[in-house]
């Protein structure tokens, strides 16, 4: 185990399940019947602890003015708020637990930060819903603005009465009891209009992310010269490549990693965006010359 945490959680017998997919493919609409379906107990969601029909702790990243502010609440990057849902995990009793992400790296830091055990099982959208769903998903994200938060709408009324829109009600049905009396379930999940997509989303260019870097490899060792930087971007996070020179006596593998390390948690710190891979090239390795 590496910590006492996750020795908590192994005695506790709890299994963390995540389910990843990029944004507005419809990973919060699926969230409750997928949860039915493996018999999990709590969902971990754009910044709200849920448990059945009821927000335990949390706040939503929906309710949040601007794109970045959202993904910071999403990611627990507060620590008063990750605390919050830490120590409400600790006292309650469950055993399988479901993280919401757009990708397993986010997946990851957010078990992480809420001192929970890494995912046991990686489910992605794409495994439960067919392409022609998600893109419809896609389209409702980008033409309305619609978000979907998996609680009743008395919840969202009550608690966040400025974005609620409407709500949807899903019948899920035993497909292996198709004609017993009781044999399904009705989930009510709210729609919500978050202000940040009324108003648009606030992005970084990649000149700005490409001065950031520079301005971190110059603070990390200013003997490491950046040759070419490319960026490769999804609506939620940012993907790397570095090349670099690098001067000779360098322990290349051990420097490198805390290089991508410092890159990561600086950009991320100070933005809130997420950094998904930076991946380092060292293109050469520098003799620096010696005057007599």
């Amino acid at each position: 185990m590496k910590n006492l945490h996750d020795l908590l959680w192994f005695v506790k017998g709890v299994t963390v399940y995540a389910l990843v997919g990029e944004s507005g493919t419809g990973k919060s609409f699926r969230a409750k019947l997928l949860a039915q379906s493996y018999g999990i107990e709590l969902i971990i969601d754009d910044g709200l602890l849920i448990k059945n029909d009821k927000i335990l702790a949390g706040h939503s990243a929906k309710k949040e003015k601007t794109f970045l502010a959202a993904v910071r609440v999403a990611l627990f990057d507060d620590k008063q708020h990750r605390d919050e849902i830490a120590k409400a995990l600790q006292k309650l009793n469950f055993k399988k637990i479901l993280v919401l992400g757009t990708s397993e790296k986010m997946v990851i830091k957010i078990t992480t930060r809420l001192q929970l055990p890494q995912p046991s099982k990686i489910i992605h959208i794409e495994d439960i819903a067919t392409k022609e769903e998600i893109e419809q998903a896609i389209r409702s994200r980008r033409i309305e603005g619609k978000h979907v938060i998996p609680v009743p709408s008395i919840e969202i009324k009550q608690n966040y009465p400025k974005i609620f829109y409407n709500r949807i009600r899903v019948i899920l049905k035993n497909k292996k009891k198709a004609f017993t009396p009781g044999n399904s379930k009705v989930f009510e999940k709210s729609i919500v209009r978050p202000e940040f997509s009324k108003k648009g989303r606030i992005s970084i260019s990649e000149a700005a992310i490409t001065q950031m870097v520079m301005h971190c490899v110059s603070e990390f060792d200013p003997q490491i010269i950046v040759k070419k930087l490319t960026i490769k971007t999804n609506p939620e996070s940012y993907r790397l490549i570095i090349m670099v020179d690098v001067p000779f006596g360098t322990q290349l593998a051990g420097k490198i990693h805390n290089l991508q390390q410092y890159i990561i948690e600086n950009i991320e710190k100070y933005t809130g965006i997420l950094i998904e891979e930076v991946s380092i090239i060292i293109d050469k390795v520098t003799v620096q010359k010696t005057t007599d």
